[in-house]
């Protein structure tokens, strides 16, 4: 079957059909269903992809065996896979305008953060990969505590299963597929139902990389699908980034078969502004983008904003200020700053949240209802919550949703206290006129990673992952290929 191509033109972009799943290097029928994809500004319909069976799953799952089992990527250097990533990554970067306008179209994302937030940040996770590559230590002799030497080798893991979310398809995809193949391993993807169009339209970009057949290959599909890659006996590890619910399952079913596993889970983190800091537009734009990015619908957003008690107001007011001025509307046009979430059922969640908010004693600033003249679409006003005690249900669960609440604390400890009064330890970032005071609270929180005096969750040189239930495992950096390798000791 020949690559898909797009089936009609609508106003806001192509219907894309995506018939079978991408296996052996060609895209193949499958035996499941047909999912329609939507747009969560419109619900116009954006494209169609066939659900994979657990058949077609087993079809996938053996295609990347053999690929790893013969074939030139068995035998492949780390140059020659490093090479490859580059190649891929110059594949993406040469279709950025059309992977930005459909990530933007399927996911809701403002068309402007979508080449940034969605394009640019899949790319950087590619190159950074690639340039570790070449130093990444995949062989080491040392001495033997029994004399001679110990020769120890780092092996692929195997065939990876790697389950991607929706709310950024392309970047969660790249965190898992860079590092697996800098391992050597071969990989079935599978991408979310609610955004599944970039992550097919990658099937070309592997094509013109040159990535051998099956190395990587995709299938889509709701859950059964992923159940059927999870519970499959070829798969060696699972990759999941996606709610901690589903991650508990995930993690239970691959430790009943002892296989590996990685998880990227969910977050409440938190932004803390030390009483030294200066407000100006540094701050207030970067707590705006911390929380607001994405429409809120990013798993490190800094949703819990505190700020000293002394400050208060003076943090408080600028900063709704700012929420209150951004642009809502349709993702595709450039001026736009915040989209609509996911779907319907994702909007009236939100709303129950804000609602139950208000009536365990929390004070809406700005937002709080569903913005006027946006009549189709899951459309939800950007909102900031004041008078948020940390015990409050908004302020423990993850919301996903363009909802900031700012929450009072008396001095560092106390804010350290609260930051890490949290199930969840995934991001977060402190804000000071000292850096050298707010990396020691930085190193005080139980969080994965920490920014300072910005809010970006991470670098792609580096470990990206979660404390407690936000996750288990790290993308990024040479310790997510470590992760993607198991050591083999062999005692000469």
């Amino acid at each position: 079957m020949p690559a898909p191509t797009p089936a009609a033109k609508t106003e806001r972009l192509h219907v894309y059909e995506y018939e079978g799943m991408y296996v052996s290097g060609e895209w193949i029928p499958t035996s499941g269903p047909t999912i329609e994809v939507r747009s969560p500004a419109d619900g116009e319909l954006l494209g169609r992809v066939s659900e994979a069976s657990a058949d077609d799953v087993d079809a996938a799952v053996k295609s990347a065996r053999t690929a790893l089992d013969s074939g030139p990527w068995q035998s492949s250097t780390p140059a020659e896979r490093a090479a490859a990533i580059t190649a891929l990554a110059d594949a993406i970067e040469s279709r950025t305008k059309l992977l930005a306008d459909v990530v933007s179209a399927e996911v809701g994302s403002p068309r402007k953060w979508a080449t940034f937030g969605q394009l640019a940040t899949t790319l950087g996770v590619f190159r950074a990969c690639a340039a570790i590559v070449p130093d990444f230590e995949f062989q080491a002799r040392r001495p033997s505590v029994m004399g001679g030497e110990v020769l120890v080798n780092q092996v692929p893991v195997g065939v990876v299963g790697a389950i991607v979310p929706w709310n950024a398809p392309l970047f969660t995809t790249a965190l898992k597929m860079a590092p697996a193949l800098a391992a050597g391993c071969t990989i079935v993807l599978k991408p979310s139902p609610d955004a599944p169009l970039a992550v097919s339209m990658l099937a070309e970009c592997i094509e013109e990389a040159g990535i051998p057949a099956g190395v990587i290959n995709i299938v889509s599909g709701a859950v059964a699908t992923g159940e059927a890659l999870v519970a499959h006996p070829g798969v060696d590890k699972i990759s999941f980034t996606g709610s901690t619910g589903a991650g508990k399952q995930i993690g239970a079913a691959c430790a009943a078969d002892i296989r590996r596993v990685t998880l990227e889970l969910g977050g409440k983190s938190a932004a803390v502004v030390l009483d030294d800091i200066v407000v100006d537009s540094k701050l207030i734009d970067g707590l705006v983008t911390g929380v607001m990015a994405n429409n809120g619908q990013i798993c490190a957003a800094q949703t819990r904003i505190l700020v000293p008690r002394s400050r208060y107001d003076e943090i408080l007011e600028p900063f709704a200020a700012a929420v209150s001025a951004m642009k809502i509307g349709d993702p595709a046009e450039r001026d736009t700053e915040v989209g609509p979430v996911i779907n319907e059922i994702a909007r009236d969640r939100i709303e129950a949240a804000v609602a139950h908010a208000v009536a365990e004693g929390a004070r809406v600033v700005t937002g709080g209802t569903r913005p006027e003249g946006l009549d189709s679409g899951s459309y939800v006003s950007p909102t900031v919550l004041a008078d948020v005690r940390n015990d409050m249900t908004i302020a423990r669960n993850e919301l996903f949703g363009p909802v900031a609440v700012v929450i009072a604390f008396d001095d560092d400890d106390e804010a350290v206290a609260l930051a890490n009064d949290s199930e969840y330890g995934l991001a977060g970032a402190v804000w000071s006129a000292d850096p050298a005071r707010a990396t020691r609270v930085a190193s005080r929180m139980e969080t994965g990673s920490v920014s300072i005096n910005s809010p970006a969750p991470m670098d792609f040189g580096s470990p990206f992952g979660g404390f407690k239930k936000s996750g288990i495992g790290r993308e990024g950096g040479p310790e997510g290929i470590a992760d993607y390798l198991e050591a083999q000791s062999i005692i000469l």
